[in-house]
């Protein structure tokens, strides 16, 4: 008899230490996504889910390349002269206006205004979409060229089938890929979306 009240302290002990670790567990789990949120952003969520719906692209590739080329900085300008959110170069964005049927638009500060970047960009991707059949291959085209994409798709110690990439020669596109990829995995793990 002596030992039931030490048995039922012994239980409440337990019970107690299981709920203050359910606890710490839940506060954790609260405090990483906040932290997975605050690295992966849904910054121009309207911006990005209009030109996916628009384009046909998932908005977790948009956001992924976005994240990947300028960490959301709007006035980013790398060595290459691409500028904005998706870092388009004027040749780019050119020859993205002249698909387009507006030539006469062109207006090079138009790239640093966040909404039009993201347009032209994810339309780019379209648009490499459609002369390349997967990702990593539009993914390759949009940070080396298509040029480059080409010669490497006709090449067969770069591309066994003409279609997929199975060697990069350029090891800034080939990381380029893989960050993009990436991200869209945690954008897609994060916030559930496509």
């Amino acid at each position: 008899m002596t030992h039931t009240p030490t048995l039922r302290r012994l239980l409440l002990s337990c019970a107690a230490l299981a709920l203050l670790l359910a606890i710490c567990a839940f506060l954790l789990g609260q405090a990483m996504q906040r932290f997975d949120e605050s690295a992966y952003p849904l910054e121009y969520a309207d911006t990005v889910q209009t030109a996916a719906e628009e384009y046909g692209i998932p908005p977790s590739l948009i956001y992924a390349v976005i994240h990947t080329e300028s960490s959301f900085d709007p006035a980013a300008h790398s060595s290459a002269d691409a500028v904005g959110l998706m870092q388009i170069t004027d040749d780019t964005y050119r020859w993205a206006l002249q698909r387009a049927g507006a030539e006469d638009t062109y207006n090079p500060d138009t790239l640093l205004d966040p909404v039009a970047n993201i347009r032209c960009g994810t339309y780019i991707l379209h648009l490499l979409g459609e002369k390349f059949e997967n990702t990593q291959t539009v993914l390759a085209a949009y940070n080396a060229g298509q040029g480059h994409v080409r010669q490497w798709l006709a090449d067969p110690a770069c591309s066994g089938d003409g279609v997929t990439l199975s060697h990069i020669p350029f090891a800034e596109t080939e990381e380029y890929i893989r960050r993009v990829l990436t991200a869209q995995q945690r954008y897609q793990q994060i916030y559930n979306i496509l």
